[in-house]
């Protein structure tokens, strides 16, 4: 496969001999009308460069809550999240948002991909937003769609694109800032058998291409494409 897909993205001080993630004693609890909601009971978890790992378990049992401590979308009450060799909890809005945008791509299930603006400009905007200019984005953009089969979908809304073909475009639009480590929250889950072939068949190929990705899902299928599989249950990993 081409080298284009792979990542380049300047990693932060003393991120070489660091883990791609190393969590300890990670603490999440939600209040809720009933009663607290302990998402994550004291999580330990370790993530090697160029790994491809999914997470499984039943739903609530913390699996998107561990993603989302881990991309900084939400804090953890305790414990500590390294990405890369920087800590991530405790860090202001700001820093998150920077960080992310050169460090951590995200897929999410339902796409989430600007409904009225083309495929081109769906990845051109992360890009420019990310420090590109608009020349650079756009022939990244270019060249991501290209090598992920949307060369001939550039002007298209997502609208008109098939299940398969918006989470390809959502893949790409999160690889455009050549993140260190991509995080996938079921990204077959919204898919027809066919469509969440083609995305597996992707995170297979990013892997060889030494692509650090962890990945959560509810199906035994999707999860044996990984190099490693953990299993979570009521808010902690199963040993």
């Amino acid at each position: 496969m081409a080298t284009e897909l792979s990542v380049d993205a300047p990693a932060p001080d003393g991120a070489e001999e660091a883990p791609a993630v190393r969590i300890r004693g990670a603490r999440r609890t939600f209040e809720a009308e009933l009663a607290p909601v302990r998402a994550l009971r004291g999580v330990d978890f370790d993530v090697s460069r160029g790994e491809f790992v999914a997470v499984m378990g039943p739903s609530g049992c913390g699996k998107s809550t561990l993603l989302n401590v881990i991309a900084g979308l939400d804090g953890v009450d305790d414990g500590t999240i390294e990405v890369a060799g920087e800590r991530v909890d405790g860090r202001d809005e700001d820093w998150l948002a920077r960080f992310r945008r050169h460090h951590i791509g995200f897929v999410f299930q339902f796409f989430n991909l600007l409904d009225g603006v083309s495929a081109l400009d769906n990845l051109v905007l992360p890009g420019v937003l990310g420090g590109m200019k608009r020349r650079a984005a756009e022939a990244r953009a270019r060249d991501l769609l290209d090598l992920l089969g949307l060369g001939d979908r550039l002007q298209q809304v997502p609208a008109v694109l098939s299940g398969g073909q918006r989470q390809r475009l959502a893949i790409a639009r999160a690889l455009v800032n050549q993140p260190s480590l991509l995080l996938a929250d079921e990204p077959t889950g919204a898919l027809d058998s066919e469509g969440g072939l083609e995305v597996l068949e992707l995170f297979r190929r990013l892997h060889e291409d030494g692509q650090t990705i962890i990945m959560v899902t509810h199906s035994p299928e999707v999860a044996a494409g990984a190099s490693r599989s953990i299993r979570m249950r009521d808010g902690r990993v199963e040993k």
